[in-house]
């Protein structure tokens, strides 16, 4: 077997784990990962993790991820880039000597809804936020984050000598430069994707110093720095391999699928994990205007990432499967029963405070119909954002060409046939299924051969990571659908009373008017 002349390496920093997977340059065959998991701590709408846990689990996913590569008789002297996706909006505030001062707030912490609804009502409201950074904030955003920090812990506030983002956390342990790229900036709240830099008036608006933050990178995977000696000798690694800018954990899905610039555009993305996405890329900005759900992300290459994220997707269904004490494949249709499976509140609908809400129930319901039901409630939460992602496209959900576009399904959700069936059934559309896994990690893959010089999405089409297997289309289940949708309607009012209450009401969320 002939070694690889080059290797490189991308890195998925998510909200569970980390994985490292090294990859050929030159076919992308998955030569050999390594994983780690993280720890995420909190109650009551908190989701912390430490810092430094990610630092020491990205050591401990490389070192396996070396172990196996050593077979294939390639070495760390192989690895000739490395680029780091991140899950998005994490807030990690560092000191003078770079450390973590407090645990980094996660993007499913909706602690900060207050701080989130203050914010969307200031600089002239949503259409503003909507027109400036292409989003209306949320409770997962980082400059709601910013400013429960400051209300909350004002203490490590004043003593906060950096901002971070996860992503940008791991970079600058890297290779020393503390840098940024335009896709996962786009989720702060504070970045301006039209004029493609940071929003001074929103920085003002929330007391945040610019000099806190990390350049911001061209867009295009571009070389950031070089492996520090520090960092080399912590990972096992030589000195000097070049390190790209990197990016958010779904701005690197899209480069691994192949989508961008160079590549596939306007193909609808369903991710389902922990959380649930629905994305696609696009030439042309999108109309998020009137739809605040939808985040007006930056692509990695100057495109335009459109997405919708809901909280409660593969681990709502595994919590009612353990519930159940059910397998979660041992399943069936919901029939009557309903189950709303916002059990960590949801962002989309944006209802940060709510619960979990099952209606329905007769007699004769069975567990395996409950457990369906979360499935079922959990996809039509997802595809009711993918409308509204169309929708910011200027796609009509309901022509009978958009509806009949497939589906690119992604995720560990998407091995499931359970989570299969029930977006076909609840869709109607054909399903799309990349031969490839983890696209985050083969993304960041790719984006580290944009150190090198190289597109990263055209990269990652050379690879194949595009080839896939069809699922035609199933009748659409339209009955359960719009029973879905009816109790939505009926139970909104109560699902928003749940909205935590500010502790404080007499203490301001924004501390000081913009500049006029």
């Amino acid at each position: 077997m002939k070694p690889p002349a080059c290797v490189l390496l991308g890195v998925d920093s998510s909200t569970q784990s980390t994985k490292a997977v090294f990859v050929d340059a030159s076919t992308g065959e998955v030569l050999a990962q390594g994983r780690a998991p993280h720890t995420v701590e909190g109650v009551a709408g908190a989701r912390e993790s430490d810092p430094e846990m990610w630092w020491q689990a990205l050591r401990s996913a490389v070192a396996a991820g070396l172990g196996v590569l050593a077979r294939h008789g390639a070495g760390p002297d192989s690895v000739a880039g490395l680029a780091v996706a991140g899950q998005q909006h994490g807030l990690v505030v560092l000191g003078r000597d770079g450390r973590p001062l407090r645990p980094a707030l996660l993007w499913n912490d909706t602690r900060a809804a207050p701080q989130a609804a203050a914010l969307a009502g200031a600089l002239g409201g949503p259409a503003m936020w909507s027109a400036r950074t292409g989003s209306v904030p949320v409770a997962s955003f980082t400059a709601a984050k910013c400013l429960w920090l400051r209300r909350d812990d004002p203490g490590t506030a004043a003593r906060c000598a950096a901002v971070r983002l996860p992503h940008d956390f791991l970079t600058e342990r890297l290779c020393g430069e503390a840098v940024t790229d335009p896709g996962d900036a786009s989720g702060t709240g504070w970045y301006d994707t039209r004029l493609g830099a940071y929003d001074p008036e929103v920085l003002d608006l929330i007391g945040l110093h610019p000099g806190l933050l990390p350049a911001v990178a061209p867009a295009g995977g571009s070389r950031v720095g070089a492996l520090t000696r520090a960092a080399g000798e912590f990972l096992g690694l030589p000195p000097g391999i070049p390190i790209a800018a990197g990016t958010g954990d779904n701005m690197a899905a899209a480069v691994g699928l192949g989508l961008g610039a160079s590549g596939l555009l306007g193909h609808p993305v369903l991710s389902l994990g922990t959380s649930g996405t629905a994305f696609t890329v696009t030439a042309a900005r999108p109309r998020t205007a009137g739809l605040p759900q939808v985040a007006g992300f930056a692509a990695t290459d100057g495109c335009h990432l459109p997405l919708a994220c809901t909280l409660n997707c593969t681990l709502a269904v595994e919590t009612m499967s353990r519930l159940l004490g059910l397998d979660r494949e041992d399943t069936a249709p919901g029939g009557e029963v309903v189950l709303l499976p916002y059990l960590d509140g949801e962002r989309t609908p944006d209802l940060p405070g709510a619960a979990g809400l099952l209606t329905g129930l007769r007699h004769t319901s069975t567990p395996r119909q409950l457990l369906g039901a979360a499935y079922e409630g959990a996809v039509f939460t997802l595809l009711r954002a993918l409308d509204d992602v169309l929708l910011s496209c200027g796609l009509d959900p309901g022509d009978p060409g958009t509806a009949a576009l497939p589906l690119l399904l992604v995720g560990g959700g998407a091995a499931g046939p359970a989570w299969r069936d029930t977006v076909r059934r609840l869709s109607g559309r054909p399903l799309v299924l990349p031969g490839r896994t983890e696209p985050v990690a083969l993304g960041a893959a790719a984006l580290a051969a944009g150190a090198t010089g190289c597109d990263p999405v055209a990269v990652a089409r050379s690879w194949g990571t595009g080839a896939a297997t069809e699922l035609p289309a199933v009748e659409r289940d339209t009955e359960t659908w719009e029973r879905i949708g009816s109790v939505l309607a009926d139970a909104r009012d109560l699902l928003a009373e749940r909205r935590p209450a500010d502790p404080r009401p007499g203490r301001r969320d924004l501390p000081r008017p913009p500049r006029p």
